[in-house]
């Protein structure tokens, strides 16, 4: 049965959190808020998990998804960082942005771009996000809610749990959420390249 918290979103629950970070440890499936949407999130080693996400969201294998890191030094232990890409970041998180770097060793093959192998990763400027990172003490790996067929990710906590209750374990419930994806900027290149347009201001990529 689907467990839903209401979380703080400023002053997330310290014991609450910690119970969110048993449950994905254990493989669960949890629906939490960031800076611009709802999200989906799963342990990095929680293979089962991983495939839920993929049912859920309709997406093909070669879909990859995103790390959802605490800080930029994580980052930059799951992404080859140079210093022209470092200075983006430092600029650019925490935010609503997800970068497209080349994956380091520490990534394992099937959370990679098959041909590419890159990955995408993302610092939340949320304060449940950042407590349940910290907490979990790695990174997530996450997608945006957003249902097959439809445009905008579901933003509402009793309309996420009444479409997709059945399919979660866990839902942290923190008031409405945006309704805008993030920006995507592929940061692989010699000058950075914006993949999607979305949440966030891309001014100094153009």
């Amino acid at each position: 049965m689907t467990q839903v918290f209401q979380i703080h979103p400023q002053t997330p629950q310290r014991r609450l959190i910690g119970q969110a970070v048993s449950m994905l440890r254990s493989g669960a499936l949890v629906v939490y808020p960031t800076d611009s949407s709802y999200a989906l999130g799963c342990a990095l080693d929680g293979q089962a998990a991983q495939a839920r996400v993929r049912r859920l969201r309709g997406l093909v294998d070669s879909h990859f998804l995103t790390l959802v890191c605490r800080d930029l030094s994580e980052l930059a232990v799951y992404a080859r960082v140079d210093n022209s890409a470092f200075r983006v970041l430092r600029a650019h998180t925490p935010g609503p942005y997800t970068f497209i770097l080349k994956a380091t060793r520490d990534v394992p093959r099937r959370l990679q771009d098959p041909k590419r192998r890159t990955i995408g990763l993302r610092v939340p400027e949320h304060p449940v996000a950042l407590a349940l990172l910290e907490a979990l003490g790695e990174p997530l790996l996450s997608t945006t809610l957003r249902l097959p067929g439809e445009d905008l990710p579901l933003s509402e906590p009793d309309d996420i749990v009444e479409r997709v209750g059945r399919q979660v374990d866990l839902v942290l419930a923190s008031g409405a959420c945006g309704v805008q994806a993030t920006s995507v900027v592929d940061l692989t290149g010699d000058v950075p390249a914006v993949v999607r347009r979305g949440m966030g201001d891309i001014a100094a990529f153009d």
